[in-house]
Formats: C-alpha cells, structure tokens, sequence
C-alpha cells in the first residue's frame, strides 16, 4: 500500500481553507456541521490543480449547505476542474470517512482497492463510491462520489454559499477570472437552468470582495 497519495476536489473542498475543517476539525462559515477531523491534522504536503475526464453536477440535498452537492460523472463530457492534495494515506482515509458521515479512524482497505481496480464503493450513500482516475508524480490521484451516474437522478441547484466556495476554490487552484469562472459554473448540471448569468455574476462579484478584504487563507505548501 502506497505511503502518500492525491486526494482530488472538485467541490467545495477545492478551497483550501474549507478542506482544513476535515485536517484539523471545526465547522466552516457557512456551514451547518462541525467536523471531527483527521488523526493527523497537518496540512497537505503539496497542493496543484488538476483537471479529470468527464464532468461536475449537482443532486441530491445537502445537509452541511442545504441546496445541491456537487458531484463528479466521468462518463459526463468534458473536464472537470479540480485540484489535488497531496496527503499521508491515513489523512485521505479520514477525510473520506468523514465525507461518508463516518468517524475518522476507518480501515484503509477501501483505498487499496480503489487503487488496484480504479474503483471501490463501501455502500450505497452519496460519497461512498472511491474513484481512482489516474496518477500523478506516481502516486495515485482518489477522489470520492456517488454511485449512480449523473444520467439516474434529479439534478438539483446548490445554495449560494456552496456554490460561493467553489468559486472561490477555482479561483484559488487554477487562477480563473470571474468570467472563466462563471462559464464552468452556468455549464454544470444542476447549476444550468436554476442560475442565471446576472445571479452569478453577483455571486462571483462577492467572492471577490471577501477576497480582496483578506477573508480567504490557504493551506501552506510544505516541501514533501
């Protein structure tokens, strides 16, 4: 079993300082759960952005923003924007289980698997499915999702502060302007159609304004 591997966000948790909730525990502005954390809280040892076959929707109901959730689809077309983290095994175990609405501390075997046949699902809940989509650096690249596919559920729109930390975690990883942003967003399942351009542009032009006043904080990158 491999010592390090990258966990892949595509959702909120593309934002740094949204993921160090899972590391170190606590509830997120926005939020409505408070976060247990990982064993190990340090920060991740290396952070890129990455973009993965296929594509982000929205579905379902979320109990930590309410609206939407995101999730991802390989089989969708396109790319999805993401961005990797570079974590000890045992981090990524316990982030997953937290996803999973499980306490962190859970066996590592669901990793090996999803690693050895690029897949592995622990049951039938919405982030309950490990994804393995390729590596990076060597080290395998593990991202978690729902078992069905974008094509078998009801697409819902997500909350606007959901949706405002994603933004913010594109803008972060991958530097996009609000335009750039705003395109991939309007393009999402579940974001099409419910979201117009005006009420994202007004969205994107607040995250902007949180920024600018210093209200985002990263995760420092540390020499692995």
């Amino acid at each position: 079993m491999v010592g390090e591997v990258w966990y892949v966000a595509y959702g909120s948790n593309m934002h740094a300082a949204r993921l160090g909730f899972y590391l170190a525990g606590g509830c997120p502005p926005g939020g409505r759960r408070t976060y247990p954390g990982c064993r190990d809280p340090r920060p991740p040892r290396r952070t890129v952005p990455v973009s993965l076959p296929g594509g982000v929707y929205f579905a379902g109901e979320s109990r930590a923003w309410t609206g939407g959730m995101a999730f991802y689809d390989p089989a969708l077309p396109g790319e999805a924007a993401a961005r990797a983290y570079l974590l000890d095994v045992g981090q990524f175990a316990d982030v997953a289980a937290q996803e999973m609405y499980r306490e962190p501390g859970a066996d590592a075997g669901l990793i090996a698997e999803a690693v050895a046949t690029g897949r592995a699902t622990l049951g039938p809940g919405r982030y309950e499915t490990l994804l393995c989509p390729g590596r990076l650096d060597g080290l395998p690249l593990l991202t978690f999702t729902a078992p069905w596919a974008a094509s078998e559920v009801p697409w819902r729109a997500p909350a606007p502060a959901y949706l405002d930390m994603i933004a913010r975690g594109l803008r972060e990883s991958h530097g996009w302007d609000a335009d750039r942003i705003a395109q991939y967003l309007l393009a999402r399942p579940g974001v099409a159609g419910a979201w117009d351009a005006v009420a994202v542009a007004a969205l994107l032009a607040g995250t902007h304004r949180r920024e600018g006043a210093g209200l985002t904080t990263d995760l420092p990158e540390v020499p692995g």
